[in-house]
């Protein structure tokens, strides 16, 4: 790496935002069927216990056990128990009851035999034990209970959890409202994607991917333009994106250079923190507060912006979005790779898993290599330190689904 300027660590830049990050969206009620992708506000608690009532696993025949070893022959009750339409009376000592998956268990029985296990001639049961109480039966409240804390506060919410949520009695969730994301891209050298192409232009590849990105992570996206390197426009830009926006992600312009505006302007309102991460891709990396709005500055570099905005934006969104703090889930692989890493900073390669397993990576590490991205599906990360990798070494593997892509 260069010498003469401190690098901070990635450990270092991403234990600061942990720190100083806090929730800034308020809250709001909503329809459970509306919850999907929205984060609780406060602990889910159980209005009603599931299942309600105990009730049958199976097909079969209730009585009150337990049966003992042997031949053993029932009564049968003229009537029987059905989900929806329980039996409402008690059913006799030495007695059984025809009983259906999910009916309420009648007064008088504990204890259900499947229908295959039996033979009946249609006023009794005929069958053999033993049958230990309680068997084929489902508690009240074994699965939840009234009043039970049945998710946190800063869960976010999957489609599963919502039956979670109804099966519990929750009809309306207390939730954070959307956090509402700014994305501007910077630059007098970008086009629109689609525009007539012109000498010394390249298309804005970074605005697309960001927004597609702050979509699938489940906030609402605020697409603010390409602005020019035009200190003037970037800041009455700035202004208004602090008005409709909680938090703005911009790329380019983040660095000390004679056109990296947004870290100047950062650098005017006296809180900006411009970093040299000590990462590859990547390195520049400004944040700052816009009257009062959070501003994290991105790289430029489409494949820096990427492994910055997972790593870096990713989750200090979610702790500004009320979810709290994520760190992506890693697993251990072995190398479909050889490389000497030299010391000094981390680095992420971008890479697949291959059919047997392995990891293996993009045939070039150049930033520039966009299309590494799509190839990719995901990100081996390999540490501070100079290591020697070779064929089946265990590397990092960090898949973009697990970090929301």
């Amino acid at each position: 790496m260069p010498q003469g300027a401190y690098w901070t660590p990635v450990a270092d830049a991403l234990a600061h935002l942990r720190e100083k990050l806090h929730p800034v969206c308020g809250v709001e009620g909503i329809p459970l069927c509306q919850g999907a992708n929205r984060i609780l506000a406060g602990p889910a608690i159980a209005l009603r216990a599931h299942p309600p009532a105990t009730n049958s696993a199976v097909d079969g025949y209730a009585f009150s056990g337990p049966i003992p070893e042997g031949a053993h022959e029932l009564t049968l009750v003229d009537d029987r128990s059905a989900a929806g339409d329980p039996y409402t009376g008690v059913v006799p000592a030495g007695h059984a009851i025809r009983i259906l998956t999910g009916a309420d268990v009648p007064q008088g029985t504990d204890t259900i035999i499947l229908q295959e296990d039996i033979t009946t001639d249609g006023k009794a049961i005929a069958f053999n034990g033993p049958l230990k109480t309680g068997s084929n039966a489902r508690q009240a409240g074994e699965d939840m209970a009234r009043g039970q804390i049945i998710l946190p506060g800063q869960h976010k919410l999957k489609p599963c959890d919502l039956a979670t949520l109804a099966s519990a009695g929750v009809g309306r969730l207390n939730v954070r409202k959307r956090l509402r994301v700014g994305i501007l891209s910077t630059g007098d050298e970008l086009l629109e994607p689609g525009a007539m192409a012109c000498p010394g232009k390249i298309y804005d590849a970074n605005r697309s991917m960001l927004c597609a990105a702050i979509t699938r992570w489940g906030y609402d996206v605020r697409d603010l333009g390409i602005a020019p390197d035009n200190r003037d426009t970037i800041k009455a830009t700035l202004d208004q994106a602090a008005r409709d926006c909680d938090v703005i992600l911009t790329s380019g312009g983040a660095s000390a250079g004679d056109e990296d505006h947004i870290s100047a302007l950062l650098q005017n309102t006296g809180s900006l923190a411009l970093w040299r991460i000590a990462i590859k891709p990547g390195r520049p990396l400004a944040l700052g507060i816009w009257n009062k709005t959070p501003v994290f500055g991105l790289p430029g570099n489409p494949v820096a912006a990427a492994v910055c905005a997972l790593l870096f934006a990713r989750p200090a969104l979610s702790v500004l979005a009320g979810a709290g703090w994520v760190d992506p889930v890693s697993y251990k692989i072995p190398a479909a790779f050889r490389k000497n890493k030299k010391g000094g900073r981390q680095e992420y390669l971008r890479a697949r898993m291959t059919p047997e397993g392995s990891a293996e990576i993009f045939g070039s590490e150049g930033s520039g290599r966009v299309s590494g991205l799509s190839w990719a599906t995901g990100l081996v990360a390999l540490p501070d330190e100079a290591v020697a990798i070779d064929i089946g070494t265990p590397v990092t593997y960090i898949p973009f689904g697990e970090m929301g892509l």
